[in-house]
């Protein structure tokens, strides 16, 4: 298995809620499927028209540090794994206006150079 992993759709029955949280999907994932909660991923939730019914995907990895390495970054600070870059919108535009003006191998060294 190239990703180590499992994937399918899964479909939660949830009447009277009006959702499940993915970290309760999750749990009930890691118990059915005797995983540990951290090598799992959930995304891609839809509630049924009248609710009581969602569908999305699910990912089971071999293990975490797999899970880690293949997610996505998004997916991995959505699941409580890494903390967003508060890099500001100032600062982004003004190192891009410097790498603007210089051309070839020196553009990496503006770029990063803080």
């Amino acid at each position: 298995r190239l990703l180590q992993r499992k994937q399918f759709v899964i479909d939660v029955l949830h009447p009277g809620r009006a959702n499940v949280s993915k970290v309760e999907v999750r749990e009930k994932l890691a118990k059915m499927y005797k995983s540990e909660k951290d090598a799992i991923s959930v995304f891609g939730f839809k509630t049924a028209f009248g609710g009581g019914k969602s569908t999305g995907f699910g990912l089971i990895y071999d293990s975490a540090d797999i899970a880690k390495k293949f997610e996505p970054k998004f997916r991995l600070i959505r699941m409580g794994f890494g903390e967003k870059g508060t890099v500001g919108r100032k600062q982004r535009k003004e190192r891009k206006n410097r790498a603007k003006k210089v051309r070839g191998v020196k553009k990496a060294k503006v770029s990063t150079k803080k």
